[in-house]
């Protein structure tokens, strides 16, 4: 848990959730902080060191190593699979899609170009490196206003902005420059906005039910996605057509990225058709965040969904 990215702190809130959940009568559980200062199995507040050459850990002159990384990290090192790489190098499972996937689906610009492939619809959207030229007239002749202008590799709507005005276009291209030197311009979808989870589960694809996100803020940003700025009813009020034609999308998605593990991904539907926008990998796993309520609303315990997700024998 923790992290690289500016949603550290809710990281470290979704890990404690995860290993408050584990049967510690089938699992002997530790908390890794993976800390830009550090790396460090917490224990009874005190900091062990990680050694980073096996990634093991000596306390009391016993020296502990790991059958399974439960991967809790928002954003980067472990949502966008460079610390899977690192555990697939020294032989250690961890309960992520392999890296590459990771990769894949933390970049929003490579996730949409192979998925229009697929005719899954899409926002338009035009993307950016930083120091590129660009013309905010053009932009506004290719995209429309409103349009959201976000980093291209972050999470948890961090450097996100709404914008109404051709004005407004470069504060907040430089906002989203803070968080990335990648960015993505895409154009506004008028229409209800669905989270849906889809995931692994006892050797089977399940997509859970879905939510509706109801934002009393413009859009669903980190303040209503974190500070209750918002309504997630579950299940989605979706007509029968509406609810078939997504839940046959977002499965269609997660088989066509080749993905494993834990999904939540978000669609608007315009005129009964959902559109994709993006893919969390490494989704909130609190009590209060969405795919949890999903699961209960299956039926499935927080404990059952996380022991599903550890690949581990016995």
């Amino acid at each position: 848990m923790g992290g690289y990215s500016s949603e550290v702190a809710i990281s470290l809130k979704s890990g404690n959730v995860v290993y408050n959940h584990i049967d510690k009568t089938k699992f002997n559980a530790y908390c890794i902080h993976i800390l830009k200062e550090g790396w460090f199995l917490v224990q009874d507040e005190i900091k062990h060191p990680i050694n980073k050459h096996d990634f093991s850990v000596e306390i009391d002159n016993r020296k502990i190593t790991f059958d399974c990384v439960f991967n809790a990290i928002h954003g980067a090192p472990g949502e966008n699979g460079v610390i899977l790489a690192y555990f697939d190098l020294l032989g250690i499972k961890h309960t992520s899609a392999p890296f590459y996937q990771m990769a894949l689906t933390f970049n929003k610009r490579d996730t949409l170009s192979i998925l229009r492939k697929y005719d899954i619809p899409t926002a338009k959207s035009i993307y950016l490196n930083k120091g590129d030229d660009f013309s905010a007239d053009v932009l506004v002749s290719n995209i429309g206003l409103p349009c959201f202008i976000k980093p291209n590799n972050a999470g948890s709507s961090f450097g996100i902005s709404k914008v109404y005005h051709k004005k407004d276009i470069i504060p907040a291209i430089e906002k989203a420059y803070k968080e990335d030197d990648e960015i993505l311009i895409e154009s506004f979808l008028d229409g209800k906005e669905v989270s849906v989870g889809v995931i692994e589960y006892k050797n089977e694809i399940v997509v859970l039910p879905i939510t509706e996100i109801v934002s009393e803020n413009d859009f669903f940003d980190y303040e209503a996605k974190y500070e209750g700025k918002s309504q997630e009813i579950t299940p989605a009020r979706l007509t029968e057509d509406e609810e078939i034609t997504v839940k046959k999308m977002a499965k269609k998605v997660y088989k066509t990225l080749n993905m494993s593990g834990f999904s939540r991904s978000e669609y608007i539907f315009v005129n009964g058709v959902p559109h994709f926008l993006e893919m969390n990998t490494v989704p909130g796993l609190t009590e209060e965040s969405i795919l949890p309520q999903q699961a209960k609303e299956a039926g499935i315990s927080l404990t059952d969904l996380f022991e599903s997700a550890l690949k581990v024998e016995g």
